[in-house]
């Protein structure tokens, strides 16, 4: 039986032929492409020629090609619509992927190889990029274990293979849980809510086959519902369950798999040398130890606490206004700063988003791309993996620069958040591709859909990711893109926001859904005069997620790994009535793979960068200067990770930046 995965794809764009995959087709597939690379790493291992750039490094860089494009097609379907059949394949590929990497780096003679033109770099007339690809491939294996021997060698191998299952078991357990999860709303406590919110909730309803409305823990819908529902009962249950994802029991509680992910990981740490997980982590990144990133963030946490705490004491003045004796509760903080700040800012959702169409704001992303980098979009007809998904082919001049895909609306069967992958990533190598890349935010879906203020923020955010891939130029696939620092990579994604702000971009997309009619220019006033509108409680929030993180991988696993998140968030003095953004039992970011463990504080490491960045097209005089855009892309965009991302920076800007911009940008600045 011919399995489409596994055929030179004979489609426009050559895409993925969706229409033709089946779920049967990806196990064999997987193992068929891993049968297939395990051949071609051990070819490149055993080739009697002396090593060479092209023979070895370059051959490696080309021999994992059938298994990367089955895996970009499985991986984004697990993450954008799962079901138990992905699952429990996800789960057994999690092990077999593991031993397969591991496999290639534990492999002497393949490390002896790279071992041999590391040694002997200076004599190999390598072009700048070629030498930043031999560096990270060496790093990759020496970081990987592969000078390790004996019994230790094994032990990384298994530790490797341990993490990888429990870190797929960790995020399966949250998308289980919050799919899981709903409350009722009467159509009488629906009545207090907005239009808006009321249609979400209905459609959020019979997404999941309801009578009636609910709420889901989709963060789109509960966030909204937490500022605006009046029943402070009902805002309690939700917020409850939205925090407790991951510890209530039984076999989706992760708090025993985030115990033993500390262990294998400093476990792994001190069989490289390192000191901690921390140390080990953090080495290849801007920020190289913990002690910096502490720095960092210490220096925003006590302006952003104090903000937070006068915020909080008017919050409170006015929950006992209500009536409601005693402290201000976490599921009280944001129903009354949207009070708040409709008093002070005389803004309410329910007549700002009618303003912020989903089909206008990605419109607006799109313009800006386009009068930043030339870039042209047109709508395509292709099969996708799922009706929801929409494609789009990039073009600049004529010429083809990538097919964007997203996915833009919550499901049950999505894991929460918003990110940006790739089907397929830009190279020149080989057979010369550009980027199939793929942005996913799970936004309440509506006829017509209405963005909040922060779901714009997203869409322009996570298509600032997209531009890294689209833009990227480079001739290897292993720096293509976002395959930069962790630190670094959301430089791109945070400066894009910026031009959401821009009063112009607003005064030509920020139209009326109904009425096409531009926003009132006395409301544009007060939305951008409420940017920093609460930060302290923002600020503080992630500033905590990212300091427990830290803590976690900085010395010894915690024996209670909970009781060790209650000691650092008391040690740092959290507001009563502000949680950590992602508590531990649900904390994505860090517990479902090793992406940002030890590296949450990569968006604020960022932000201290996009703030200067965008500074720069301040400076200019014009957020759409030609010049400054031209030099963002030439040393940010394209270069992928070609260089130090110091060194990229530094090129673009003359110099690195401080954290005083961060502040300015958070109103935080004494």
């Amino acid at each position: 039986m011919t399995n489409p995965l596994l055929e030179d794809w004979q489609t426009e764009f050559t895409l993925p032929p969706f229409d033709r995959i089946t779920d049967d087709h990806f196990a064999p597939a997987f193992e068929t492409a891993m049968a297939n690379g395990s051949a071609a790493f051990a070819a490149i291992a055993e080739n009697p020629e002396p090593p060479s750039f092209t023979n070895t490094i370059e051959a490696m860089e080309l021999a994992d090609a059938a298994l990367d494009r089955v895996a970009g097609v499985f991986f984004n379907l697990a993450s954008t619509d799962s079901n138990p059949a992905r699952e429990a394949l996800q789960r057994d590929l999690s092990q077999k992927l593991s031993a397969y990497a591991s496999e290639i780096t534990s492999n002497t003679a393949l490390f002896a190889r790279v071992q041999a033109l590391w040694e002997g770099r200076d004599g190999l007339e390598l072009d700048p990029e070629q030498a930043r690809v031999l560096e990270l491939y060496h790093r990759m294996f020496v970081r990987a274990g592969a000078a390790l021997e004996g019994e230790d060698a094994a032990r990384m191998t298994a530790i490797k293979a341990r993490l990888a299952s429990l870190g797929t078991q960790f995020a399966q357990n949250v998308l289980a849980e919050e799919r899981e999860w709903m409350m009722p709303v009467s159509e009488d406590a629906l009545a207090g809510l907005p239009g808006f919110l009321a249609d979400a909730a209905r459609e959020a309803g019979r997404e999941r086959g309801q009578d009636g409305a609910v709420i889901t823990l989709n963060r789109s819908l509960i966030v909204p519902f937490l500022e605006h529902c009046p029943d402070r009962d009902l805002r309690r249950r939700a917020y409850v369950a939205w925090v407790s994802r991951g510890e209530n029991g039984g076999e989706t509680d992760n708090r025993a798999a985030v115990k033993e992910i500390l262990e294998l990981r400093a476990e792994r740490a001190a069989l490289l040398g390192y000191d901690s997980f921390a140390y080990y982590k953090l080495e290849p990144e801007m920020a190289r130890t913990p002690e910096a990133v502490r720095d960092l963030l210490m220096a925003v946490w006590d302006p952003a606490r104090a903000a937070a705490e006068r915020d909080a004491a008017v919050l409170e003045a006015m929950l006992h206004a209500d009536g409601h004796d005693g402290p201000l509760e976490p599921w009280d903080w944001r129903y009354y700063a949207d009070k708040r700040r409709r008093a002070e800012h005389d803004l309410d959702d329910s007549a700002i988003k009618p303003y912020l169409g989903l089909e206008a704001m990605i419109a607006a992303a799109f313009d800006c791309a386009h009068r930043l980098f030339g870039l042209e979009f047109r709508p395509l007809d292709v099969p996708l993996h799922h009706r929801d998904a929409r494609a789009w082919e990039v073009t600049r001049d004529g010429r083809h620069m990538a097919v964007f895909v997203a996915d833009y609306f919550a499901r049950s069967s999505k894991r929460s958040g918003a990110w940006c992958s790739a089907f397929r990533s830009q190279r020149k190598l080989g057979e010369a591709r550009r980027a199939v890349v793929l942005n996913v935010c799970n936004f309440a879906k509506g006829d017509p859909a209405l963005l909040s203020w922060d779901d714009a923020r997203t869409l322009f955010h996570e298509f600032g990711h997209a531009l890294h891939h689209i833009l990227s130029d480079v001739t290897h696939g292993f720096v293509s893109g976002t395959s930069v620092a962790r630190d670094f990579v959301e430089l791109p994604s945070q400066l894009y926001e910026h031009w959401l702000t821009v009063p112009e971009v607003l005064r030509t997309h920020a139209r009326h859904v109904e009425t096409g009619e531009p926003m009132p220019p006395e409301m544009l006033e007060r939305l951008l005069a409420a940017q920093n509108f609460d930060q302290g409680f923002a600020t503080v929030e992630y500033v905590a997620s990212a300091l427990v993180d830290l803590e976690f991988h900085a010395g010894p696993p915690p024996a209670d790994p909970m009781q060790r998140q209650a000691e650092v968030l008391e040690g740092i003095g959290l507001p009563r009535a502000i949680r950590m953004r992602h508590a531990t039992p649900h904390f994505l970011h860090v517990f479902a793979g090793d992406g940002y463990s030890s590296g949450y504080y990569s968006y604020m490491w960022s932000e201290v960068m996009d703030a200067d960045a965008f500074a720069a097209f301040t400076e200019a005089g014009d957020p759409f200067d030609a010049a400054m855009a031209q030099r963002l892309e030439e040393c940010v965009l394209a270069a992928g990770g070609s260089e130090e991302p110091e060194a990229l920076y530094t090129r673009f800007r003359g110099r690195m930046p401080g954290v005083e911009a961060l502040l300015r940008g958070r109103g935080l600045a004494a």
